[in-house]
């Protein structure tokens, strides 16, 4: 079997820069929700505290009603809310929902790996 060259010092100190730069990547999350209903208000608290366990200091959310602005449920195409929407880092997302099902989130955000299942046993 072949060894690997060492990397040198650029395509570390490259990997390492992209490495921290995904780390500080910069989410824009907008939070659709209608009035001030128990079910708006377990959604932003919700979201609030997953962005700040997971994304302290480099997120920004806004929380929009759509009771107060009906065409603002028309052009960004809001179906249900609460919906919150992940504008930035791309892919855009949309999750539908109170904001409990916390994992789904993380995962959506790509804030968490999927584990792999271990290979089936013969």
């Amino acid at each position: 079997m072949k060894k690997k060259p060492p990397m040198s010092d650029n395509v570390q100190a490259f990997l390492d820069g992209a490495t921290a730069a995904a780390d500080e990547e910069r989410y824009v999350l907008r939070l659709y929700v209608t009035g001030h209903t128990p079910l708006s208000t377990k959604a932003i608290v919700r979201i609030r505290k997953i962005c700040e366990e997971h994304l302290k200091g480099r997120y920004d959310l806004e929380v929009m009603d759509i009771s107060q602005n009906p065409k603002l449920a028309a052009s960004e195409q809001i179906i249900a809310a609460p919906t919150l929407i992940k504008k930035l880092p791309l892919p855009l997302r949309r999750f539908i929902g109170d904001m409990s099902q916390t994992e789904r989130i993380l995962l959506g955000l790509d804030l968490q790996k999927t584990e792999k299942s271990p290979p089936p046993q013969s």
